[in-house]
């Protein structure tokens, strides 16, 4: 479910539709095509939803732990994996899903979708947002 809320989150960021006044139409289009055979798909939505929202808040973040890099310039795919594991972290309110659990799924995306020095890109910038959290909760 994770790889059909980024590939839809791709979709939006390459085409630049982030403001389009039919993006839901969009995204429902997207998620037919993507989620067939998804039974239930409401994390689907509220993840992308979520990143919707708050996507000027991820992308700061990102920018934060992304030494020497501008967000725009993060290859889409990575830029995407990280908003969503980003999401998972800091906003989505579900605790089957733990900031570890949310890291080593968007390793493991970045890994299939991009190769592995992907992988250790998304794990390097998560893993510095991971432990800034730490410090702060102890």
């Amino acid at each position: 479910m994770r790889s059909v809320a980024m590939q839809t989150l791709y979709q939006i960021d390459v085409a630049d539709l982030w403001e389009h006044e039919q993006l839901w139409d969009i995204i429902q289009e997207s998620l037919y095509r993507l989620a067939e055979g998804i039974e239930d798909i409401s994390y689907i939505k509220e993840v992308i939803s979520g990143v919707l929202e708050h996507r000027t808040q991820i992308d700061e973040a990102i920018s934060k732990y992304a030494t020497g890099w501008v967000v725009e310039t993060i290859a889409p795919v990575e830029r995407n994996i990280l908003r969503l594991a980003i999401y998972e972290i800091d906003y989505y309110q579900d605790t089957d899903i733990p900031p570890k659990v949310a890291i080593n799924e968007a390793i493991e995306l970045a890994k299939a979708f991009s190769g592995p020095a992907a992988g250790k890109f998304v794990n390097g910038i998560l893993g510095g947002l991971y432990k800034a959290k730490e410090a702060v909760s102890v």
